[in-house]
């Protein structure tokens, strides 16, 4: 049994956040709302997916016959690249900030197969995704300070098209969640000498109890204060800030690690696991980024079985974030997961 079975709190180093962990509760009975399962016979080619090669979108173009990756500027972005006229007559009030936000939206189909998500993809054809991503992320850098490459899987977590995808939002201000992981990273330097993800990596590696799986440039790991019930962090070894600084082996080695998270997240409930996930990199307008080190946050709601989430309501949206499995429990169910997906073989090893 871990030694942290019983109620206390954890704060997040990169945010400041904190989390209630509650373990006595886990066990509770459960007479909520239930999820539906994700449709598991889908076709490789559906007529009426915009995002499958050579079908129409909403805005009466037509995709290529793709049979990589493909990526496009998002019909419905959140995101323009010009500001708009009205916003030069914009007035600073305390109370009522406002500023104007310029950048572009783009999406990320993985695969052409309209029924194949990551784990279900071979580990070069994740390859392409994270090759897709570096690119993108080198391009759109150039121009805007900060970066999100994201992916929300399943209808659970929002996501309105099965076809295996994610998104790239790029824009020149520093989002929320960036500016609070800027502050908390440089401040460590400032007070310890040292990189607070790069330490991290050395403790978590050292200790072993939430470490998920790890290949020779990444580590995956429930992270100390995880808020959601099989959160996990992806944080590189070695010393890269940003996609741009991935050599040929980081990036495969990356591929790797992508391929047996998320297989093992879907055999954990034999579903098709949902998430959203996200990468965090230095924003590329600092003149120095040493005390950043390039991650990605996976935040799956799921809690007890395929159809019975974790909801974020009530005392996390007015206090602050709490959970039940504790991250130790959530990382020693996700590490006894098959590396075998399990529409490809026994569940188990």
């Amino acid at each position: 049994m871990s030694q942290f079975e019983f109620t206390h709190r954890r704060k997040n180093p990169l945010t400041g956040n904190w989390v209630l962990v509650s373990p006595h509760r886990n066990n509770r009975p459960w007479l909520g709302a239930t999820e539906k399962s994700a449709p598991s016979n889908l076709p490789e080619h559906d007529e009426t997916c915009p995002l499958c090669p050579g079908n129409q979108r909403a805005n009466d173009t037509h995709n290529p016959e793709y049979d990589k990756t493909f990526v496009f500027t998002n019909d419905f972005g959140a995101l323009t690249p010009h500001v708009a006229e009205q916003a030069a007559q914009l007035e600073t009030n305390p109370l009522f900030e406002i500023e104007a936000a310029t950048g572009e939206c783009r999406v990320i189909c993985f695969s052409p197969k309209h029924n194949k998500t990551l784990p279900e993809l071979p580990a070069n054809e994740i390859k392409d995704v994270v090759d897709t991503w570096k690119q993108h992320y080198v391009e759109l850098s150039a121009q805007y300070a900060c970066v999100h490459i994201f992916e929300n899987k399943g209808a659970v977590m929002g996501c309105s098209q099965p076809h295996p995808h994610g998104q790239v939002w790029a824009h020149s201000h520093l989002s929320t969640e960036i500016q609070l992981e800027q502050a908390s990273q440089h401040q460590y330097q400032q007070t310890h000498g040292s990189n607070l993800l790069a330490d991290y990596v050395k403790r978590e590696i050292a200790d072993g109890e939430r470490v998920v799986y790890q290949n020779d440039h990444w580590l995956v790991v429930v992270p100390f204060w995880a808020a959601w019930p099989f959160e996990t962090l992806l944080v590189s070894k070695d010393d890269v800030r940003h996609f741009g600084q991935l050599t040929e082996a980081q990036s495969t080695a990356l591929a790797d690690a992508i391929k047996v998270l998320t297989t093992r997240y879907d055999n954990v409930f034999n579903c098709s696991f949902p998430y959203s996930m996200g990468w965090h990199c230095a924003p590329s307008d600092l003149d120095d980024d040493s005390h950043w080190r390039m991650h990605a946050h996976f935040y799956p709601p799921l809690l007890r079985s395929a159809t019975v989430k974790k909801h974020m309501v009530g005392y996390e949206m007015l206090a602050e974030s709490q959970r039940d499995l504790s991250p130790e429990t959530a990382a020693k169910i996700l590490k006894n997961a098959s590396d075998v997906h399990y529409t490809e073989g026994n569940q188990h090893d």
